[in-house]
């Protein structure tokens, strides 16, 4: 799994393979009775900042025009086929009263925003949106309960079309069948304010719904630990690093690599957002894309990690191979 970022909010999201994009973009909308509205990735002023050193996991910070704040971790589940965000809501004082807080999912399921479903339902009790296409299914969840939900066609009836109506989600379609969909959920903030949302990923939308609901049941704070210890392991075995900017270098190029064919690299996960990552199967893998990379030599690769400097040399000698795993 891999995932870009930009004004502070996931887009792409990329399963089974680097080159399936499957969502457009993944973030939120506060508004209020008054009529206010304000999505988070027009209008929030943002800092985005590593989760620890050398660690490509993320935290995004997004204030408001009236001084709320939206505060992000976003990271992998290393176990699972799945994405989660961990969100802190802070308001000023007096102003929680009366805001709405609604989730925005837009499925583009390998590479297509046609062809989508979109249905409300439930895993074993919990509450879910999910979305299915071209042999992939996505199933958003959330820990803490949803008001309302709704799913509907993109500039239609889509719950983005519902909030800049109506101040809040009042719809609550059930099913968008074959088209251009996307996935809307009001959050209850008197439950609590900071909350865990999961996307899993799966050939079926049981698949993904198991992966997304055993990942909020290990809880954040688990993964998360599972997530910087992997990376950093992996950061402390490179020899003779010791500039920052050549560690992140170092990543970007780990992040990038195959996983289906070792030592394949893709030339960028992104399609236009400047922040991308990866999370292999079984070990934890995300990233921060800079401007422009450090350029490294197979002899610095070579003195940091010759195992996977091994690798990398072989996919350049065998690149009709490694050009056929990445396709």
């Amino acid at each position: 799994m891999w995932f870009s970022l930009s004004h502070g909010i996931v887009n792409e999201i990329y399963y089974p393979r680097v080159d399936h994009a499957c969502t457009r973009d993944f973030g939120l909308i506060l508004s209020t009775d008054g009529g206010g509205v304000w999505e988070e990735k027009r209008v929030a002023e943002t800092e985005t900042r590593h989760i620890a050193p050398r660690v490509p996991g993320f935290v995004t910070s997004s204030t408001l025009p009236l001084g709320h704040v939206i505060e992000r971790r976003v990271i992998t589940d290393s176990q699972r086929d799945a994405l989660l965000q961990h969100v802190r809501l802070a308001a000023p004082d007096g102003l929680l009263s009366g805001l709405h807080l609604t989730v925005l999912l837009a499925p583009h399921l390998v590479n297509r925003g046609a062809g989508n479903t979109a249905w409300l339902g439930e895993y074993k009790g919990m509450p879910m949106l999910f979305a299915e296409g071209s042999g992939v299914s996505l199933a958003l969840a959330c820990d803490v309960p949803f008001l309302s939900r709704s799913v509907g066609f993109v500039g239609v009836s889509d719950g983005w079309q519902d909030v800049h109506d109506h101040g809040r989600l009042t719809w609550e379609y059930t099913m968008a069948k074959n088209g251009n969909v996307a996935l809307a959920a009001e959050l209850d903030l008197s439950a609590a304010t900071e909350f865990t949302m999961a996307i899993g990923f799966g050939a079926g939308w049981a698949e993904a719904a198991h992966e997304a609901r055993a990942s909020l049941l290990a809880g954040f704070d688990y993964a998360e630990h599972q997530y910087v210890e992997g990376w950093q392991a992996w950061s402390s075995s490179l020899l003779d690093l010791h500039d920052e900017f050549a560690a992140e270098s170092a990543t970007v190029v780990r992040v990038h690599e195959s996983q289906s064919f070792p030592g394949g690299i893709i030339a960028s996960l992104s399609t236009g957002p400047p922040m991308h990552g990866q999370r292999p199967k079984r070990r934890p893998r995300r990233t921060r894309r800079w401007g422009s990379m450090l350029p490294i030599s197979i002899p610095q690769l070579w003195r940091w990690d010759r195992t996977w400097c091994s690798r990398f040399t072989m996919s350049m000698v065998h690149g009709p191979a490694r050009t056929t795993a990445l396709k």
